[in-house]
């Protein structure tokens, strides 16, 4: 995906290898569990272990990895164990279990334990973990201090201004440099010997390995993956059709389009749902009024709001050109606030907190650190921006597994990516096309790409049938990716779609029919209809007063 112009990592592209899928029965024979890093997780009840499972499945003399796992108890009559991924890629497992414990054992019935590892190029504790290619924080923003990585893209009306075009064009060059650069100095780091170790294959073989040692080589293998984990379970179930047992995957990331396409100058294509979750948020902001939220005042609708967030943004462009040191860039808020519409959950302290923030910081009245990065409820919802400025050195795990995955680099350009970032605030998304999701755009410049990469087909004969869950508006996994999967394996797969916004049916809006559903699918094996429909619980406000049913009754037409 990358312009080849570099000869030293050529090696790295000739010696990756698409294989055939066999079995993955190379791992320990035992899991020891024991008390788990209580700087990692502060329940008591969970347990911690460790398997060491081959780097290379095809070449066990490479060595080992080492994959750190967690597990909360079946708190019924144990029937097995179901596998969990929550996504990222990057994000590490142990927190995730650790706050959605109850949650997990619910949709499972309590009648499994719920098993989740730390994949390769993730967390503290598997080996190799994560990935860091600069020695700390001020290394990395002095590296790109000045650029779009710090400030976001600023633009304004879809590029409508021929200037923005020229603006982000000039920066090509000197961005696609710093990605080139990176890639050396990810080589160059703790973990660039294992670099071409990571990806979706390892990870599916790791987690066959996992249940070979819990259950068995011949069981069939229960999962639960939402987000990026539905790569995982996508891949699953077609590299070993013949394992699978009761699988849900949840926020369905399109695995064709990851096997077969740049995602760098195709992320736009998961962005068409996210400007109509825009237009929920303010709507219930317009519905609640100004006792419920901070930018409406008394007789807006859902359009007043949405001038005023213009409007806000329109400063912070002109402030930017004013002033390159500009706390609060349009682009900043752009890219910030689009991982807010993973979460209906935040919405009011976004609009009653962040945004009063916003308004305050592009005055010159308050410090210009926006409250937008506080941690979200949903440990998928915060950019790689902020996982990275937050932590001392900033973490490169993301790109590392995604770019992995990555199809064979085209020659792609830096211009090529900002082309298809303007292409897509014009067909996908006005509100959010122009933010800099980082890790998706960096692909095209990654030197290294895994050892075996699935790439299909995903249309296998499945040994049972499982559940493909989506959200009816989410803003990065869209219910088209869920409805192509399903298509794809016709009989062996059933659609259940949560009538609501947010990102994944299981965890954007709280919903006891998805719950339901999910759990009498692992403890009776019911199937539901396929393109079953749930609703958001009635009782869930969204803003006092504010009900998901409200917001979908009072939705504007049109674009914003």
């Amino acid at each position: 995906m990358m312009k080849i112009h570099q000869i030293g990592f050529i090696f790295c592209i000739l010696a990756s290898r698409v294989v055939a899928v066999t079995s993955s029965h190379h791992s320990d024979t035992q899991v020891q569990w024991g008390t788990c890093d209580p700087s990692l997780v502060n329940d008591t009840s969970l347990s911690c272990g460790f398997l060491n499972v081959p780097l290379d499945y095809q070449d066990p003399s490479v060595g080992n990895a080492r994959l750190a796992m967690i597990k909360a108890n079946a708190t019924g009559e144990r029937r097995g164990t179901v596998l969990f991924n929550p996504g990222g890629p990057g994000e590490a497992t142990f927190a995730v279990v650790n706050q959605y414990k109850e949650l997990l054992l619910e949709v499972t019935g309590g009648a499994y334990d719920i098993v989740s590892w730390d994949p390769r190029g993730v967390g503290k504790l598997t080996i190799p973990g994560d990935t860091f290619c600069f020695d700390g924080i001020e290394e990395y923003i002095e590296f790109f201090n000045g650029t779009i990585e710090l400030k976001g893209i600023e633009e304004i009306g879809d590029f409508s201004d021929p200037a923005d075009v020229d603006a982000l064009l000039a920066q090509a060059p000197e961005m696609q440099k710093k990605y080139e650069d990176i890639g050396n100095k990810c080589l160059r780091g703790s973990n660039g010997k294992f670099l071409r170790y990571m990806g979706t294959a390892a990870t599916v073989r790791d987690m066959v390995s996992i249940a070979n040692v819990l259950e068995g080589p011949d069981v069939p293998i229960n999962y639960l993956g939402i987000s990026f984990g539905t790569v995982i379970g996508a891949s699953f179930v077609n590299m070993f059709p013949e394992r699978v047992g009761k699988v849900i995957i949840d926020g369905v990331l399109d695995p064709v389009l990851l096997a077969t396409k740049e995602i760098s100058t195709h992320f736009w294509h998961q962005l068409v749902s996210v400007d109509t979750i825009y237009k929920a948020l303010i709507t219930g902001c317009a519905l609640t009024g100004p006792t419920g939220c901070a930018a409406a005042s008394e007789g807006d609708g859902a359009l007043d709001i949405d001038a005023k967030v213009q409007a806000l943004l329109r400063t912070a462009y002109e402030a930017a050109k004013v002033n390159t040191s500009a706390p609060l860039t349009s682009g900043l808020i752009r890219t910030q606030s689009f991982f807010q519409m993973y979460t209906p959950p935040n919405w009011s302290s976004l609009m009653n907190e962040a945004y009063p923030e916003a308004v305050q910081i592009i005055k010159g009245e308050a410090p210009g650190n926006l409250s937008l990065n506080r941690k979200s409820s949903d440990p998928t919802s915060r950019s790689s921006l902020m996982r990275r400025v937050l932590r001392d050195s900033p973490s490169y795990s993301a790109p590392a597994i995604l770019c992995a995955d990555s199809v064979d680099l085209q020659g792609t350009t830096m211009a090529d990516v900002f082309n298809g970032i303007i292409e897509g605030t014009r067909k996908a998304s006005h509100m959010f096309g122009a933010g800099w999701y980082a890790e998706f755009y960096q692909c095209s410049f990654w030197p290294v790409r895994s050892v075996e990469r699935y790439q299909g087909p995903f249309n296998k004969k499945l040994a049972n049938k499982i559940i493909v869950g989506s959200n009816t508006y989410d803003p990065i996994t869209t219910l088209a990716g869920a409805q192509k999967l399903t298509s794809l394996l016709g009989e062996d797969a059933v659609l259940v779609r949560l009538n609501g916004f947010g990102h994944t049916a299981i965890v954007g809006e709280p919903s006891a029919c998805i719950r339901q559903t999910y759990s009498a699918y692992f403890t009776n094996g019911t199937l539901p209809a396929h393109n079953t429909v749930c609703e958001v619980d009635a009782d869930f406000e969204v803003f006092a007063g504010v009900y998901t049913g409200d917001i979908l009754a009072h939705l504007p037409g049109g674009d914003i």
